[in-house]
Protein backbone atom coordinates (compact mmCIF):
# COMPACT_ATOMS: atom_id res chain seq x y z
CA UNK A 1 0.00 0.00 0.00
CA UNK A 2 0.88 3.63 0.09
CA UNK A 3 1.58 5.58 2.99
CA UNK A 4 1.85 8.79 2.91
CA UNK A 5 3.43 9.99 6.40
CA UNK A 6 2.99 14.08 7.15
CA UNK A 7 7.30 14.60 7.74
CA UNK A 8 7.57 18.65 8.25
CA UNK A 9 8.07 18.25 11.95
CA UNK A 10 11.05 15.88 11.57
CA UNK A 11 12.61 18.19 9.47
CA UNK A 12 12.94 21.21 11.89
CA UNK A 13 16.42 22.31 12.72
CA UNK A 14 15.41 22.95 16.42
CA UNK A 15 13.77 19.50 17.53
CA UNK A 16 11.75 19.61 20.99
CA UNK A 17 10.12 16.47 22.12
CA UNK A 18 7.38 16.46 19.05
CA UNK A 19 9.49 16.91 16.30
CA UNK A 20 11.95 13.87 17.80
CA UNK A 21 9.67 11.75 17.65
CA UNK A 22 8.50 12.40 14.19
CA UNK A 23 11.88 11.92 12.89
CA UNK A 24 12.78 8.77 14.88
CA UNK A 25 9.18 7.29 14.49
CA UNK A 26 9.97 8.08 10.84
CA UNK A 27 13.07 6.57 10.62
CA UNK A 28 12.43 3.43 12.25
CA UNK A 29 9.47 2.61 10.37
CA UNK A 30 11.22 3.08 6.99
CA UNK A 31 14.17 0.59 8.61
CA UNK A 32 11.44 -1.84 9.48
CA UNK A 33 12.00 -5.14 7.47
CA UNK A 34 8.35 -4.88 6.21
CA UNK A 35 8.88 -1.28 4.83
CA UNK A 36 9.90 -2.90 1.37
CA UNK A 37 6.42 -4.37 1.28
CA UNK A 38 4.94 -0.94 0.73
CA UNK A 39 4.86 2.57 -0.64
CA UNK A 40 6.13 6.26 1.10
CA UNK A 41 4.90 9.26 0.06
CA UNK A 42 6.85 11.86 2.81
CA UNK A 43 5.11 15.05 2.76
CA UNK A 44 7.73 18.59 3.58
CA UNK A 45 7.73 21.74 3.41
CA UNK A 46 11.63 22.08 2.77
CA UNK A 47 13.49 19.76 0.56
CA UNK A 48 14.45 16.38 1.60
CA UNK A 49 18.28 15.44 2.08
CA UNK A 50 18.53 12.30 0.11
CA UNK A 51 19.54 9.56 2.71
CA UNK A 52 17.98 11.89 5.61
CA UNK A 53 15.90 9.16 7.03
CA UNK A 54 16.70 6.21 5.08
CA UNK A 55 20.31 5.61 5.42
CA UNK A 56 21.72 2.67 6.86
CA UNK A 57 24.10 2.66 9.22
CA UNK A 58 26.69 2.24 6.50
CA UNK A 59 25.40 5.18 4.62
CA UNK A 60 23.94 3.31 1.89
CA UNK A 61 20.14 3.98 0.98
CA UNK A 62 18.01 1.06 2.46
CA UNK A 63 15.80 -0.64 -0.25
CA UNK A 64 12.32 1.18 0.61
CA UNK A 65 10.31 2.89 -2.22
CA UNK A 66 9.91 6.40 -0.72
CA UNK A 67 8.89 9.24 -2.45
CA UNK A 68 9.23 13.11 -1.12
CA UNK A 69 6.43 15.28 -1.37
CA UNK A 70 7.84 18.85 -1.43
CA UNK A 71 5.11 21.31 -0.62
CA UNK A 72 4.57 25.33 -1.06
CA UNK A 73 5.41 26.89 2.19
CA UNK A 74 3.20 29.14 3.98
CA UNK A 75 0.86 30.17 6.99
CA UNK A 76 -1.55 26.53 8.17
CA UNK A 77 0.51 24.76 5.79
CA UNK A 78 -1.16 21.21 7.53
CA UNK A 79 -4.65 23.02 6.73
CA UNK A 80 -3.88 24.54 3.02
CA UNK A 81 -0.66 22.89 1.11
CA UNK A 82 -1.15 19.58 2.81
CA UNK A 83 -4.67 19.22 3.07
CA UNK A 84 -5.04 20.33 -0.88
CA UNK A 85 -1.98 17.21 -1.61
CA UNK A 86 -3.72 14.49 -0.07
CA UNK A 87 -7.51 15.28 -1.59
CA UNK A 88 -5.91 15.51 -5.03
CA UNK A 89 -3.66 12.50 -4.48
CA UNK A 90 -4.85 10.48 -1.59
CA UNK A 91 -2.48 7.92 -0.06
CA UNK A 92 -3.82 4.65 0.70
CA UNK A 93 -3.63 5.46 4.35
CA UNK A 94 -2.14 8.69 5.79
CA UNK A 95 -0.20 9.22 9.31
CA UNK A 96 0.32 12.52 11.42
CA UNK A 97 3.05 12.03 13.98
CA UNK A 98 2.21 15.74 15.25
CA UNK A 99 -1.38 16.22 16.46
CA UNK A 100 -2.94 17.53 13.69
CA UNK A 101 -5.03 16.03 10.90
CA UNK A 102 -5.29 18.66 7.50
CA UNK A 103 -9.06 20.15 7.98
CA UNK A 104 -11.38 19.18 5.05
CA UNK A 105 -14.59 19.46 4.53
CA UNK A 106 -16.55 17.04 4.19
CA UNK A 107 -14.29 15.11 6.57
CA UNK A 108 -14.78 11.75 3.90
CA UNK A 109 -12.73 13.87 1.34
CA UNK A 110 -9.37 12.54 3.45
CA UNK A 111 -8.17 9.66 2.94
CA UNK A 112 -8.47 7.03 5.81
CA UNK A 113 -5.49 8.56 8.75
CA UNK A 114 -3.62 7.99 11.99
CA UNK A 115 -2.36 10.56 14.03
CA UNK A 116 -0.17 10.54 17.35
CA UNK A 117 -1.40 12.51 20.12
CA UNK A 118 1.24 13.61 22.27
CA UNK A 119 -1.07 15.55 25.04
CA UNK A 120 -3.81 17.45 26.23
CA UNK A 121 -2.32 19.23 28.89
CA UNK A 122 -4.02 22.64 27.93
CA UNK A 123 -7.16 21.21 29.50
CA UNK A 124 -5.48 20.61 32.63
CA UNK A 125 -3.26 24.03 32.57
CA UNK A 126 -4.96 26.77 30.21
CA UNK A 127 -2.83 29.20 31.84
CA UNK A 128 0.18 27.79 31.19
CA UNK A 129 -0.24 28.40 27.37
CA UNK A 130 -1.02 31.45 25.34
CA UNK A 131 -4.28 32.76 23.89
CA UNK A 132 -4.04 31.45 20.52
CA UNK A 133 -2.86 27.59 21.99
CA UNK A 134 -6.19 27.80 23.75
CA UNK A 135 -8.18 28.25 21.30
CA UNK A 136 -6.60 26.53 18.62
CA UNK A 137 -5.53 23.36 20.33
CA UNK A 138 -8.82 22.36 22.06
CA UNK A 139 -10.36 22.76 18.17
CA UNK A 140 -7.50 20.87 16.15
CA UNK A 141 -7.20 18.32 18.89
CA UNK A 142 -11.27 17.73 18.65
CA UNK A 143 -11.14 17.48 14.94
CA UNK A 144 -8.26 15.33 14.97
CA UNK A 145 -9.44 12.81 17.70
CA UNK A 146 -13.03 12.72 15.33
CA UNK A 147 -11.99 12.58 12.03
CA UNK A 148 -9.36 10.23 11.83
CA UNK A 149 -9.78 6.16 11.57
CA UNK A 150 -7.24 5.63 14.21
CA UNK A 151 -5.25 7.02 17.30
CA UNK A 152 -2.28 6.32 18.55
CA UNK A 153 -1.14 7.86 22.30
CA UNK A 154 1.93 8.11 23.14
CA UNK A 155 1.22 7.11 26.90
CA UNK A 156 -1.70 5.40 28.59
CA UNK A 157 -2.31 8.97 30.28
CA UNK A 158 -2.90 10.66 26.88
CA UNK A 159 -4.89 7.72 25.62
CA UNK A 160 -7.49 8.30 29.31
CA UNK A 161 -7.32 11.99 28.80
CA UNK A 162 -8.63 11.50 24.96
CA UNK A 163 -11.56 9.97 26.48
CA UNK A 164 -12.31 12.58 29.56
CA UNK A 165 -12.47 14.98 27.17
CA UNK A 166 -13.49 13.94 23.40
CA UNK A 167 -15.36 10.64 24.45
CA UNK A 168 -12.49 8.92 22.24
CA UNK A 169 -14.16 5.16 22.09
CA UNK A 170 -10.98 3.31 23.72
CA UNK A 171 -10.89 0.80 20.91
CA UNK A 172 -10.16 3.53 18.31
CA UNK A 173 -6.49 4.57 20.45
CA UNK A 174 -3.59 2.89 20.60
CA UNK A 175 -1.27 3.49 23.43
CA UNK A 176 2.46 3.14 21.92
CA UNK A 177 5.42 4.41 23.86
CA UNK A 178 8.45 6.53 22.61
CA UNK A 179 11.92 6.00 23.38
CA UNK A 180 15.37 7.67 23.46
CA UNK A 181 18.11 7.31 20.89
CA UNK A 182 21.14 9.22 20.55
CA UNK A 183 23.07 10.46 17.13
CA UNK A 184 26.28 8.78 16.47
CA UNK A 185 27.93 11.97 15.58
CA UNK A 186 27.81 13.21 19.74
CA UNK A 187 29.90 15.54 21.21
CA UNK A 188 32.95 14.77 23.94
CA UNK A 189 32.73 16.11 27.27
CA UNK A 190 35.36 17.96 26.35
CA UNK A 191 33.70 19.70 23.11
CA UNK A 192 30.27 20.19 25.24
CA UNK A 193 32.08 22.09 27.92
CA UNK A 194 34.30 24.16 25.16
CA UNK A 195 30.58 25.99 24.07
CA UNK A 196 28.41 25.91 27.19
CA UNK A 197 29.62 27.64 30.34
CA UNK A 198 28.43 24.42 32.41
CA UNK A 199 30.15 24.63 36.12
CA UNK A 200 32.03 22.15 37.66
CA UNK A 201 28.77 20.54 39.30
CA UNK A 202 25.36 20.75 38.57
CA UNK A 203 22.02 19.56 38.69
CA UNK A 204 20.17 19.65 35.40
CA UNK A 205 17.30 20.30 33.63
CA UNK A 206 16.19 19.77 29.46
CA UNK A 207 13.36 21.08 27.72
CA UNK A 208 11.41 24.01 26.37
CA UNK A 209 11.17 27.11 28.88
CA UNK A 210 7.43 27.60 29.62
CA UNK A 211 5.31 27.88 32.41
CA UNK A 212 4.37 24.43 32.20
CA UNK A 213 7.36 23.02 32.81
CA UNK A 214 6.87 24.61 36.84
CA UNK A 215 10.67 26.10 36.62
CA UNK A 216 9.85 29.40 38.58
CA UNK A 217 9.28 26.77 41.64
CA UNK A 218 12.43 24.54 40.34
CA UNK A 219 14.56 27.55 40.87
CA UNK A 220 12.77 29.03 44.41
CA UNK A 221 13.30 25.71 45.69
CA UNK A 222 17.45 26.05 44.72
CA UNK A 223 16.98 29.57 46.20
CA UNK A 224 15.82 27.64 49.34
CA UNK A 225 18.22 25.03 49.46
CA UNK A 226 20.87 27.53 49.36
CA UNK A 227 19.81 29.75 52.35
CA UNK A 228 20.00 26.66 54.26
CA UNK A 229 22.53 24.33 53.10
CA UNK A 230 26.26 24.36 51.66
CA UNK A 231 25.16 23.67 48.44
CA UNK A 232 28.26 23.35 46.26
CA UNK A 233 26.64 22.64 42.95
CA UNK A 234 24.47 24.59 40.36
CA UNK A 235 21.13 24.40 38.79
CA UNK A 236 21.28 23.91 34.61
CA UNK A 237 18.46 24.64 32.44
CA UNK A 238 18.87 23.55 28.95
CA UNK A 239 16.23 24.49 26.45
CA UNK A 240 14.54 27.20 23.72
CA UNK A 241 12.86 29.67 25.74
CA UNK A 242 9.41 29.16 25.19
CA UNK A 243 5.90 31.62 26.16
CA UNK A 244 7.24 33.79 29.01
CA UNK A 245 10.88 31.91 29.08
CA UNK A 246 11.82 36.19 30.11
CA UNK A 247 10.36 35.57 33.21
CA UNK A 248 12.47 32.68 34.16
CA UNK A 249 15.43 35.09 33.69
CA UNK A 250 13.94 37.34 35.46
CA UNK A 251 13.52 35.46 38.56
CA UNK A 252 16.83 34.52 38.26
CA UNK A 253 18.26 38.13 38.42
CA UNK A 254 15.49 38.83 41.34
CA UNK A 255 16.49 35.99 43.03
CA UNK A 256 20.28 37.02 42.46
CA UNK A 257 21.19 33.33 41.30
CA UNK A 258 22.54 34.45 37.86
CA UNK A 259 26.01 32.88 39.32
CA UNK A 260 24.49 29.87 40.30
CA UNK A 261 21.62 29.07 37.69
CA UNK A 262 22.48 28.80 34.24
CA UNK A 263 20.07 29.63 31.37
CA UNK A 264 22.03 28.05 28.12
CA UNK A 265 19.44 27.91 25.46
CA UNK A 266 18.96 25.42 22.57
CA UNK A 267 21.06 22.67 23.02
CA UNK A 268 21.90 20.51 19.86
CA UNK A 269 21.18 16.67 19.74
CA UNK A 270 24.29 16.48 19.41
CA UNK A 271 25.56 17.79 22.87
CA UNK A 272 22.54 16.35 25.05
CA UNK A 273 24.16 12.97 25.58
CA UNK A 274 27.32 14.49 27.76
CA UNK A 275 25.18 17.08 29.27
CA UNK A 276 23.31 14.50 30.58
CA UNK A 277 26.32 12.18 30.94
CA UNK A 278 27.76 14.56 33.53
CA UNK A 279 25.11 16.37 35.60
CA UNK A 280 25.05 15.50 39.21
CA UNK A 281 21.43 14.63 38.74
CA UNK A 282 18.43 15.26 36.81
CA UNK A 283 15.59 17.47 37.47
CA UNK A 284 11.73 17.09 35.76
CA UNK A 285 9.09 19.08 37.88
CA UNK A 286 7.02 19.55 34.92
CA UNK A 287 2.73 20.35 35.77
CA UNK A 288 1.77 18.26 32.81
CA UNK A 289 3.68 15.65 29.83
CA UNK A 290 2.12 13.70 27.79
CA UNK A 291 5.05 11.27 27.95
CA UNK A 292 8.37 13.20 29.33
CA UNK A 293 11.07 11.64 26.75
CA UNK A 294 13.88 13.48 28.91
CA UNK A 295 13.48 11.32 31.74
CA UNK A 296 14.82 8.21 29.76
CA UNK A 297 16.89 10.28 28.63
CA UNK A 298 18.39 11.03 32.01
CA UNK A 299 18.18 7.25 33.06
CA UNK A 300 20.05 6.21 29.74
CA UNK A 301 23.09 7.93 30.67
CA UNK A 302 23.13 6.74 34.27
CA UNK A 303 21.62 9.97 35.92
CA UNK A 304 19.34 9.50 39.40
CA UNK A 305 15.78 11.68 38.57
CA UNK A 306 13.25 13.52 40.44
CA UNK A 307 9.97 14.22 38.45
CA UNK A 308 6.74 14.90 38.94
CA UNK A 309 3.91 12.68 39.80
CA UNK A 310 1.27 13.48 37.67
CA UNK A 311 0.51 12.72 33.98
CA UNK A 312 2.35 10.76 32.46
CA UNK A 313 5.21 11.06 34.56
CA UNK A 314 4.86 8.14 37.02
CA UNK A 315 3.94 5.70 33.82
CA UNK A 316 7.45 6.57 31.76
CA UNK A 317 9.61 6.95 35.20
CA UNK A 318 8.56 3.39 36.84
CA UNK A 319 10.19 2.64 40.35
CA UNK A 320 13.46 4.65 39.12
CA UNK A 321 12.80 8.57 39.91
CA UNK A 322 11.93 10.17 43.41
CA UNK A 323 8.50 11.28 42.86
CA UNK A 324 7.11 14.56 44.23
CA UNK A 325 3.81 16.93 44.23
CA UNK A 326 5.25 19.79 41.59
CA UNK A 327 3.42 22.76 43.36
CA UNK A 328 4.91 22.02 46.98
CA UNK A 329 8.55 23.93 46.88
CA UNK A 330 9.60 22.37 50.17
CA UNK A 331 9.30 18.83 48.44
CA UNK A 332 10.93 20.07 44.90
CA UNK A 333 14.02 21.30 47.43
CA UNK A 334 13.57 18.26 49.40
CA UNK A 335 14.57 15.52 47.01
CA UNK A 336 16.84 17.77 45.22
CA UNK A 337 18.75 17.69 48.50
CA UNK A 338 18.39 14.17 48.22
CA UNK A 339 19.74 13.64 45.02
CA UNK A 340 23.08 15.36 45.62
CA UNK A 341 23.92 13.80 49.49
CA UNK A 342 22.51 10.23 49.78
CA UNK A 343 25.02 8.57 48.01
CA UNK A 344 23.00 5.02 48.49
CA UNK A 345 19.73 6.62 47.18
CA UNK A 346 21.85 7.93 43.83
CA UNK A 347 23.07 4.34 43.24
CA UNK A 348 19.50 2.51 43.78
CA UNK A 349 17.81 4.77 41.29
CA UNK A 350 21.28 4.84 38.08
CA UNK A 351 20.71 0.96 38.66
CA UNK A 352 17.17 0.79 38.46
CA UNK A 353 17.13 3.72 35.93
CA UNK A 354 18.83 1.31 33.04
CA UNK A 355 16.60 -1.35 33.92
CA UNK A 356 13.55 1.28 33.49
CA UNK A 357 14.36 1.87 29.94
CA UNK A 358 14.85 -1.44 28.61
CA UNK A 359 11.14 -1.12 28.34
CA UNK A 360 11.12 1.28 25.84
CA UNK A 361 12.31 0.70 21.71
CA UNK A 362 11.89 2.49 18.77
CA UNK A 363 11.94 -0.20 17.08
CA UNK A 364 8.84 -1.80 18.57
CA UNK A 365 7.31 1.75 18.68
CA UNK A 366 7.25 1.55 14.76
CA UNK A 367 6.28 -2.08 14.88
CA UNK A 368 3.42 -1.31 16.82
CA UNK A 369 2.71 2.04 14.72
CA UNK A 370 2.67 0.04 10.91
CA UNK A 371 0.38 -2.71 12.51
CA UNK A 372 -1.93 0.54 13.49
CA UNK A 373 -1.66 1.89 9.79
CA UNK A 374 -1.76 -1.75 8.02
CA UNK A 375 -4.81 -2.31 9.86
CA UNK A 376 -7.03 0.92 8.76
CA UNK A 377 -6.02 0.38 5.36
CA UNK A 378 -6.99 -3.13 5.55
CA UNK A 379 -10.37 -1.75 7.27
CA UNK A 380 -10.90 0.67 4.17
CA UNK A 381 -10.51 -1.92 1.76
CA UNK A 382 -12.86 -4.29 2.57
Amino acid sequence: MLIGIDASRALRAQRTGTERYSLEIIRHLLHLPAAREHQWRLYTDITLPPTFFVASRSGQNMAVDVEACLLPRQRLWTHRALAREVVRRPPDVLFVPAHVLPFVQPARRLPPSVVTIHDLGYHRFPQAHSWFQRLYLPWSTRWSARTASALIAVSQSTATDLQRYYNTPPKKTTVIHEATTWPPSAWSAQEVRAHYPLPATYALYVGTLQPRKNLARLIRAYYQLLQHHPITWDLVLAGAGGWESAALAQLVRDLQLTQRVHLLGYVADEALPALYANAHFFCFPSLFEGFGLPILEAQTHGVPVMSANNSSLPEIAGDAAILVDPTDIEAIADAMLQLSQDEPLRQQLITAGYANVKRFSWEKAARETLAVLESVARRVKR
